[in-house]
């Protein structure tokens, strides 16, 4: 069991946080962004910026190389429409994937956005574990937690329709 500080300050002890979360366990504040039957989205649970989403397999897999045919469509597709969705309900402009194997739970995709704010801690893909400790330390206040749920709202409004 590994204990893991979600963004609203409480503790939860889970083996796996991706399958917590596709399994209903933990409900990610605002709940499931859109959901398929090989993939859910979700706003990260330890950073509160406004439409960093999470996209996670279902299954408990490690690599994109184990993913099936199915769950490879699925993937692009959705990976495709919620990053419209942040463009045309969200106004993000720039978004960074990040996703690795080594992770401590399973496969998940990060969408990053990149917000104007977050150029005070550079340009690169070096900044943005600053900006996550930033968001984490300085941005859950509720001013910024109720901008992050109203995205969730319209981004789930956006593809749902």
């Amino acid at each position: 069991m590994r204990e893991i500080t979600l963004s609203n300050g409480k503790t939860v002890e889970v083996e796996c946080l991706s399958c917590a979360l596709t399994s209903g366990e933990i409900e990610p504040d605002g709940g499931v962004i859109i959901e398929t039957e090989y993939f859910h989205a979700h706003q990260d649970v330890a950073y509160p910026i406004r439409g960093l989403v999470i996209l996670a397999s279902k299954r408990h897999i490690k690599c994109f190389d184990e993913l099936n045919d199915l769950e490879k469509v699925d993937y692009i597709n959705l990976l495709s429409k919620i990053r419209k969705a942040q463009r045309e309900v969200l106004g993000i402009e720039h978004v960074y994937y990040f996703y690795n194997e080594d992770t401590t739970h399973h496969f998940h995709t990060w969408m990053v956005p990149r917000y104007e704010w977050m150029y005070d801690f550079g340009r690169s893909v070096e900044s943005v574990r600053p900006v996550l400790l930033h968001a984490r330390n300085k941005l859950n206040n509720d001013e910024n937690v109720k901008s992050v749920i109203d995205g969730i709202k319209a981004l789930k409004k956006e593809l749902y329709t």
